[in-house]
């Protein structure tokens, strides 16, 4: 499905989730979950540092709080939009709740440039190769504001550090 202009405003939500999760003390990591209908139904952010769990990445995070908020059902055949490409954990979460479709924005090569750190180098598409039912996996879309956060928060990560 190729992008389209109505793209542009769920990952605008998910990159300022990304940007109120390192104003909160987490990685700059942000999700928003849209219906097949085109309704936007939740936004979640990182929470590893302040939850203490290392699972606490935005789309598992957002998975978690829309399945307990709006049911399982509200999850099946949505798309996540996130600012930065899943990890194999949270591809794997979001086939496992019913996404059918994810949107992202800095690559994990952005990703990876920006922060540094420990890589998990599995991209999306490859985690959804062969997934029945498929994934479609679309971008990067916005991918310079989102990795504009991933440059501050780098920032913001090394002060914390010294």
């Amino acid at each position: 499905m190729p992008l389209t202009p109505s793209d542009h405003e769920p990952m605008r939500r998910a990159i300022e989730a990304s940007r109120q999760a390192v104003a909160a003390g987490n990685m700059p990591f942000g999700a928003t979950l849209v219906a097949p209908d085109g309704r936007l139904l939740w936004t979640a952010q990182n929470n590893q540092v302040t939850s203490g769990d290392c699972t606490g990445h935005a789309e598992l995070v957002l998975v978690r709080e829309a399945r307990s908020a709006l049911g399982a059902e509200a999850l099946h055949g949505g798309t996540v939009y996130a600012s930065g490409e899943p990890c194999a954990m949270c591809s794997g979460a979001m086939f496992w709740a019913g996404i059918r479709r994810v949107v992202f924005a800095a690559s994990q090569d952005d990703i990876g440039a920006a922060l540094g750190g420990d890589t998990l180098p599995i991209r999306s598409a490859a985690v959804y190769a062969g997934a029945s039912p498929a994934v479609q996996v679309d971008g990067p879309l916005l991918a310079e504001d989102a990795i504009a956060v991933l440059q501050e928060a780098a920032g913001v990560l090394a002060g914390r550090v010294r």
